[in-house]
């Protein structure tokens, strides 16, 4: 009976050496599925009325979504273009899009949350800590990649255009569907982007990556940013592609430095242990 008590005893301790699970009981499969149903529909909920909102305030927020071609045209005071519909559902779609990608976008954080309460009663203490500062910096980096987008590259875009048609005297005539699907491809596509800093920070943590690995990679991870920006960018201009790579060439470096700090943290802690 005491070589029983021990081991209990023993193994306890290991629990709370390693940081025991934030859920006090243990949970069915069925008890997950269940709380993973009520976590999507809270997100669809959630999702529901933003995109009701958007469609409730539709021409202010049309009006936000046409900033960078207005911003361009007062560069170009002969420049006339009207956005005209080619097909019947064309305006539709637009709509159906606005809501969906506006509405996306403001439930992100909730959806976030929503997420986050789900995995939480699974984690240890140690990676709970590690949740709410990488959910911010996820959100943090997707806005600033959106913003990059919208007030950078999308212009940049359009006056690339502009140059073109009236390099060749083309008639300008744009449609809806394809202002805003380059919108809305470049801005999500952009934030997307911004994203990979996390992803190299999460991967040091777990020990797949090193900094000293990232930093001898500097070569081909400048090709590989300008790969992704070919990709991302609608335009084959050099200048919006160069702008793009060279951004995600600056995070590539911030996420080496947070790599570093990641490694400093895992020794410090490695050594407590140690003591």
């Amino acid at each position: 009976m005491a070589n029983d008590d021990d081991e209990q005893t023993e193994l306890m301790n290991a629990d709370e050496a390693s940081g025991a699970s934030l859920r006090e009981k243990p949970m069915a499969f069925f008890d997950h599925l269940e709380e993973l149903r009520w976590t999507l529909v809270k997100s669809a909920i959630a999702f529901a009325v933003c995109a009701a909102v958007i469609g409730i305030s539709l021409k202010q927020f049309n009006e936000l979504m046409l900033w960078p071609l207005h911003s361009v045209q007062a560069d170009y005071p002969n420049f006339v273009v009207d956005l005209g519909t080619t097909s019947v559902m064309e305006g539709f779609t637009v709509v159906i899009q606005m809501c969906f990608v506006g509405g996306l976008i403001m439930a992100a954080p909730l959806m976030l949350y929503f997420l986050g309460q789900f995995i939480a009663p699974a984690l240890h203490e140690k990676e709970f800590k590690l949740v709410l500062p990488g959910c911010i910096a996820a959100m943090m980096l997707f806005l600033m990649g959106v913003c990059f987008s919208f007030f950078l590259l999308v212009p940049g875009t359009i006056r690339v255009s502009i140059e073109l048609n009236q390099l060749f005297g083309f008639i300008t005539r744009w449609t809806p569907g394809s202002y805003y699907g380059t919108l809305i491809w470049l801005t999500l596509g952009v934030g997307a982007a911004f994203e990979f800093p996390l992803l190299i920070v999460l991967l040091v943590h777990l020990g797949l990556l090193t900094s000293a690995k990232l930093r001898g990679w500097w070569r081909h991870s400048l090709v590989l940013c300008f790969v992704v920006a070919a990709f991302v960018t609608p335009t084959p201009d050099p200048i919006n592609q160069s702008v793009l790579a060279l951004s995600l060439y600056i995070l590539y470096w911030v996420a080496i430095v947070a790599a570093v700090r990641v490694e400093k943290r895992a020794m410090k802690a490695a050594m407590d242990e140690e003591l």
